[in-house]
């Protein structure tokens, strides 16, 4: 049973985050990005799923991708960077209740 079965609660949503998330931490590429996302998620992620979510982020100028060999690294730029620092805030006011103890 996949994990979104289980739970019955979509997290697709939360892509962009987690990769910008993961590259705040270090550059990575594209099969690496799909590896954390399978530790966190439980399931690994598709090259459909994965690719098109770098290609947004890139469009929008969070990240950059620079070739090495056959492999793109992925890092944050600058506007990425603050992107991610707000986009953890908001979290953090937007849900930071659900992980508080009862």
């Amino acid at each position: 049973m996949s994990m979104e079965r289980k739970y019955a609660c979509d997290m697709r949503g939360m892509l962009s985050f987690q990769i910008l998330f993961f590259l705040s931490k270090k550059s990575m590429y594209g099969e690496e990005i799909a590896q954390e996302l399978s530790k966190k998620r439980g399931e690994k992620p598709k090259a459909g799923t994965i690719y098109p979510a770098l290609k947004d982020l890139k469009s929008k100028r969070l990240i950059k991708g620079e070739k090495k060999g056959k492999i793109i690294v992925y890092s944050l730029t600058h506007t990425g960077s603050k992107t991610v620092r707000y986009a953890k805030e908001y979290f953090r006011r937007c849900f930071g209740d659900i992980f508080k103890k009862f």
